[in-house]
């Protein structure tokens, strides 16, 4: 932790420069917490739950336990504490068990690494993505803390100028040898994957990268998975892309709530210049929505407002230009000039036409789309959404629905929503937040819906963060209110994100009330 903090503006400021952000700036705080703010806390999740294992055998989880349909039960993981209940007013974060799994289970499967230690022994190679720079430390962590394995962490090529960063954050780890930060390209990653030493690989990507790494390249590569023959025979993890929908209830909304919701969803594709795989893909709206044209013109509005971003990210011209050649009458929002993207929405995508890009490639760049269902009710656009979602929309990493309270609070309708949080196979699942806070509070899980074979890997298999080390979780569930006051710094419109986020940072790192006044004034800046 100490060295994190002593590091962390240097690391930031090589991440900014790489992205063409000001440090100082908005995005340099959004970088800030994204790149290094999300590591620290995990680290403090991580190590509320090894003081726990000391004390008591397992990590203490705060509850409450519910049971769910089909068999399943959810544990609230968030808030864990007042800082939580005081920082992140009105937000819950819910693990839910694979079904079968009740609380005695649970409890008894909880941190199985540290119940036996030599089941658990062995070398993990992490490949780490190279879009988001606390992924590959994050999960390193997992590997370490969670499943017991000392490892090798491989820097992605796109960010491997950080490596000297983490390997100041690290140093604890890296000392004692449980620990080693190599860098090179596909050479060395195939090497290390097939090198005798290490006994199971995890990978941050895409489906393809997965795919290379299991099957190999090329028509032999093709040949074997659809064969299922793999060249790698050791266990492989894997968090992968989506093509994650934001479902939005069509509700009578007001004006300031059309405001806020637009410049919510602006901000899950403007984070990190979209290329995350938790970035929103496509919206799904109720064509019968009387207010969908006016917010599909707000959130247009808002990306006026914002400065296009350097696509830092390699091929992203190249993605952008299929989903322009599909759709040439998508709006370009912004001037693009030395490497900038515009913001791209496309908008009225055909939901029947499932071979359409914008249902089945995570456009990974700053690019939305959105699609309208037909429905004679709210409650049978939920169920329709739902089934599209499932089944159409490519992925099962991670979703967002937005529904106001009012609309939310008539009986058929909020039956729907719990309904649709039960059926909907994601990972992570969120309700009037969007999804990536089950990334961001490490307590819930983050990885893909149980159940894909290599052969069909979509958004992958395994999970992350889950820092109260439960052994079978299916989903998590994030929930808030429908408007935060103030406006969170994180959203991209906020112009004080920079001081709030390194506050925020500081706050993570040595959690105490006496800076909480601070930091709350600074959030409540406009």
């Amino acid at each position: 932790m100490g060295d994190t903090v002593a590091v962390a503006e240097d690391w930031n400021d090589a991440a900014c420069r790489a992205k063409g952000y000001d440090p100082q700036g908005p995005e340099g705080g959004e970088e800030l917490f994204s790149g290094v703010g999300t590591f620290v806390r995990m680290v403090q999740s991580l190590r509320r739950s090894m003081l726990d294992i000391a004390k008591s055998g397992r990590p203490e989880y705060p509850g409450p336990v519910r049971h769910r349909p089909g068999g399943r039960i959810s544990v609230q993981v968030m808030p864990t504490s007042g800082f939580d209940r005081v920082l992140y007013a009105g937000v819950t974060g819910e693990v839910w068990m694979e079904p079968g799994v009740d609380e005695a289970e649970a409890r008894a499967t909880q941190a199985g690494a540290y119940a036996d230690p030599m089941g658990h022994a062995g070398v993990s190679l992490v490949l780490a993505a190279g879009n988001v720079a606390s992924l590959g430390p994050r999960d390193v962590l997992t590997k370490l803390f969670g499943d017991g394995e000392v490892v090798v962490l491989k820097a992605n090529p796109v960010n491997d100028y950080l490596v000297p960063y983490w390997e100041r954050a690290l140093a604890a780890l890296i000392e004692p040898g449980y620990l080693r930060i190599v860098s090179g390209g596909a050479r060395v990653g195939a090497y290390l994957t097939t090198h005798p030493g290490i006994d199971d690989v995890h990978v941050t990507g895409s489906d393809k990268t997965h795919d290379a790494i299991v099957f190999g390249t090329g028509d032999d590569g093709a040949r074997r998975k659809a064969s299922n023959q793999p060249l790698l025979d050791k266990p492989v993890t894997c968090e992968l892309g989506n093509v994650s929908p934001v479902v939005i209830v069509p509700g009578e909304w007001t004006a300031k709530e059309l405001t806020y919701q637009a410049r919510h969803v602006a901000t899950m594709l403007a984070n990190n210049a979209g290329f995350n795989c938790l970035s929103p893909r496509v919206l799904v709206t109720h064509a019968g929505w009387a207010q969908r044209d006016a917010f599909l013109e707000q959130l247009e509005a808002v990306f006026s407002s914002l400065p296009p971003r350097r696509a830092y990210y390699p091929g992203a011209f190249e993605r952008r230009a299929a989903f322009l050649e599909a759709h040439p009458d998508a709006h370009q929002i912004g001037d693009a000039a030395d490497g900038v993207m515009p913001w791209t929405l496309i908008v009225g995508v055909d939901p029947a036409d499932r071979d359409d890009v914008s249902l089945n490639v995570e456009a990974f760049c700053a690019l939305l789309s959105e699609t309208a269902l037909e429905a004679d009710s709210t409650v049978e656009f939920i169920d329709r959404a739902v089934d599209f979602c499932n089944d159409v929309v490519w992925g099962t990493l991670s979703m967002t629905m937005l529904v106001d309270p009012r609309t939310l609070a008539e009986g058929a309708v909020g039956a729907a929503v719990d309904r649709a949080v039960a059926n909907l196979r994601y990972g992570s699942i969120g309700v009037n937040a969007w999804h990536a806070l089950s990334f961001v509070f490490a307590t819930t899980s983050w990885g893909a819906y149980p159940g894909h074979d290599a052969t069909d890997i979509q958004s992958g298999r395994g999970a992350v963060g889950n820092a109260f080390l439960f052994a079978k979780p299916q989903k998590s569930v994030v929930r808030g209110p429908f408007v935060v006051k103030p406006e969170p710094a994180w959203f991209a419109t906020n112009r004080h994100a920079g001081q709030v986020m390194r506050r925020l940072l500081a706050f993570e790192a040595d959690p105490s009330w006496l800076k909480v006044p601070g930091l709350v004034r600074a959030a409540m800046q406009h």
